[in-house]
């Protein structure tokens, strides 16, 4: 899962759509659509003051590809697979930890299908404003992450170029085990947080 830069020139749907072009000229075939959303929660204050401990934040995650379940991480922390009813927990839990409203995020687009590749090109939004782009690909036939890697980079090249990521950070960890759904919903985390905190930055020098 990675972020594209929006082209010079261009706006975040024209960039998808060049990348998406790209795509189909490959001969990707689409496959409907999928989403992943994000909600934060951060500690109750009041459990923050009698405890004494820093507050924390949680990422209450779903995934269209996964639609029974439900993804509760803590960033640099476990990764709760929970079933769908997990949301109504949260509600309950509101003592110790409060959705922070305004911060939900998500990524949706449409699902393209290239040989044994799935490729999901989504646009990231906040609210009513679009955030950036958002690629996440697989290899389907390989479950062990690091023995299909330089596959999964030459075909990325084929279509992102220079924008091609780096080998992502959960891999590091996971060496020759097997890859989870869990590996990519921390990897969809990493990426919004890395969105959410471009936005703050001020925009002068940006032209």
């Amino acid at each position: 899962v990675s972020q594209v830069p929006v082209a010079e020139g261009k706006s975040v749907q024209q960039t998808v759509e060049m990348l998406t072009r790209k795509l189909e000229l490959l001969g990707a075939e689409k496959q409907g659509t999928f989403c992943v959303d994000c909600e934060t929660y951060h500690t109750a204050a009041s459990t923050i003051s009698s405890q004494g401990q820093t507050g924390k934040l949680m990422y209450v995650m779903h995934n269209s590809e996964y639609p029974l379940s439900c993804f509760a991480l803590f960033e640099n922390g476990p990764c709760l697979i929970a079933d769908t009813n997990f949301d109504i927990l949260m509600v309950k839990l509101k003592g110790f930890f409060q959705n922070a409203k305004a911060n939900k995020i998500e990524s949706r687009g449409t699902r393209y299908q290239y040989c044994d590749f799935l490729v999901k090109v989504g646009t990231v939004t906040m609210g009513p404003n679009v955030r950036g782009i958002s690629v996440e690909v697989e290899y389907c036939p390989c479950v062990i992450a690091n023995d299909c890697w330089n596959l999964l980079m030459e075909f990325m090249q084929s279509f992102m170029g220079s924008h091609t990521p780096g080998i992502p950070s959960v891999f590091g960890t996971k060496h020759d085990s097997i890859y989870s759904p869990a590996d990519t919903m921390v990897q969809y985390m990493e990426l919004f947080n890395k969105i959410r905190k471009q936005q703050q930055v001020p925009v002068a020098g940006i032209r």
